[in-house]
């Protein structure tokens, strides 16, 4: 991929967002970034590999959830384990892409002054051609260099009513052949009007990816947004800090971040700023929107089906089938969306993928886990998978990774069971310190302090039994944890 000689570019990486439209295999503890396509890559890992080869900096910043955190890092460490430095800015809440800029941006003036260039990615887009990525991120770099905000605008191939547009001046800014003065932003339109916009050839689709520098940026979040710009710089002033020998992370501050004005970063500066550059672009672009979208990365059989996972398909025309662990049987139908996961199944029109987000509103609604969680669920220290639940009991199996240890604790009203499957087990409980090897259990009565550690090179793979009249991942009391989630003494 091509790269700047001589400017040293700093990738911030904006990984959140629940993916609502890519239910059930998003959820709001697993967010779409995380997806995993065919390849077995997610999108999160693309976007990172990306960073790295665009920027001569050894050093990527990522602005995730705080409760994510650990999940994000492993994502990158599992495709990169030698990059130098991850910079992690952890929202304790979501506040939109502006207060997610402006806290990056308040970072990186502070690890690399004020006229370090950033170069602001979402975690889920897609770029088929990477070296005209490259280029498109010089040309920007050295307009950011200027004083100039820049966004990126992909050349459109179809009147697409999903995106944003952008109304760019035909005649390139003078010494800069490719980066041209931005018009005006235009909202998603309806198809009437897409198609007049795709036609005059004086429209890009907005990819919502920017590079400026970070004085830049919080110049204009002053001017334009101080409603995000205080909170920003506040939250990160108070912040938390951890350092590691591969980066650092910083924990906004709850407290000032809550404060920060809920606004797209579009409408915070770039629509109301007079100082926007756009660079055209055609490097196959995707946003990987809606499970219409990853149907289209996935190859078609003769009758226009496309499958991820184990189907068998009898008289089936134009569906889109994935599947993560058992096997589909179709017969008959046309043009459906079918996902399965563990816990969920999804069927829906191919033309009405955009709905999709509707059902997980009334799961929320209904305050129903699927919204919000999968059956395994990630944690600092592994995962768990509720393997069986019912009237006073819930059946786990919780792997925990080498060398970690989950939070002495303590649960009201629950009993838990502990049988180690595979691995070697050192547990607090009460009083006592004892090591089980595979086969060998132990039993934690409600009330007593307890502690789970793994001092093996291996996975530890246990089941856990919880027996009580109250089972909620709720009735637990931290008193000491190494991720920072029990309270201060």
């Amino acid at each position: 991929m091509l790269q700047s000689n001589s400017m040293n570019i700093i990738p911030v990486i904006i990984c959140g967002g629940a993916g609502t439209r890519l239910w059930p295999v998003s959820r709001e503890a697993f967010p779409k970034p995380l997806l995993k396509l065919a390849d077995g890559q997610s999108l999160l890992q693309k976007t990172f590999l990306r960073a790295l080869n665009v920027s001569k900096s050894d050093e990527v910043v990522i602005v995730t959830n705080r409760d994510t955190y650990f999940l994000t890092k492993d994502e990158c460490v599992e495709v990169e384990s030698n990059v130098s430095r991850l910079g992690f800015v952890l929202e304790p809440m979501a506040r939109n892409t502006a207060a997610a800029i402006g806290v990056a941006a308040e970072v990186v003036r502070e690890q690399h002054g004020p006229d370090a260039i950033m170069l602001v990615m979402p975690a889920d887009h897609l770029i088929e051609d990477e070296d005209a990525f490259g280029a498109a991120v010089q040309h920007a770099a050295r307009s950011a260099q200027e004083g100039r905000l820049v966004t990126f605008g992909i050349r459109p191939t179809a009147p697409e009513t999903g995106f944003g547009y952008i109304e760019y001046d035909q005649a390139p800014i003078e010494g800069a052949e490719a980066v041209h003065k931005v018009m005006r932003f235009v909202e998603k339109p309806e198809l009437n009007v897409a198609r007049e916009l795709v036609a005059d050839g004086r429209h890009l689709w907005n990819a919502g990816m920017f590079c400026f520098t970070a004085e830049t940026l919080l110049a204009e979040l002053e001017q334009y947004a101080p409603g995000v710009a205080g909170p920003a710089a506040d939250a990160v002033r108070t912040s938390k800090r951890s350092t590691s020998d591969d980066g650092y992370a910083v924990e906004l501050d709850a407290a000032q971040f809550r404060n920060a004005e809920d606004i797209s970063i579009d409408y915070a500066v770039m629509e109301r700023s007079d100082n926007v550059n756009v660079v055209p672009c055609q490097m196959g672009w995707s946003d990987i929107g809606s499970w219409q979208s990853i149907s289209d990365l996935t190859p078609a059989d003769n009758r226009g089906n496309r499958i991820h996972g184990e189907a068998e398909l009898h008289d089936v025309d134009g569906c889109f089938v994935r599947s993560d662990e058992r096997v589909i049987g179709m017969v008959g139908v046309r043009d459906l969306l079918v996902v399965d996961t563990a816990d969920a199944l999804l069927i829906a029109a191919r033309d009405r993928a955009q709905d999709v987000k509707q059902i997980v509103a009334k799961l929320k609604k209904a305050n129903h886990d699927a919204y919000r969680l999968h059956r395994t669920v990630h944690r600092p220290w592994g995962t768990y998978t509720v393997l069986e639940e019912g009237v006073r009991f819930k059946m786990k199996r919780i792997v925990v990774k080498p060398g970690a240890s989950l939070s002495l604790q303590m649960h009201h009203h629950r009993s838990e069971h502990w049988i180690v499957v595979s691995g070697c087990a050192d547990i607090v409980n009460g009083d006592k310190l004892i090591s089980l090897q595979p086969n060998e259990s132990t039993y934690i009565p409600a009330g007593h302090k307890h502690r789970l550690i793994n001092p093996g090179v291996m996975d530890l793979v246990l089941i856990e039994v919880q027996c009580g009249e109250y089972l909620g991942e709720d009735d637990i009391v931290r008193f000491e944890d190494v991720y920072g989630r029990a309270p201060a003494a």
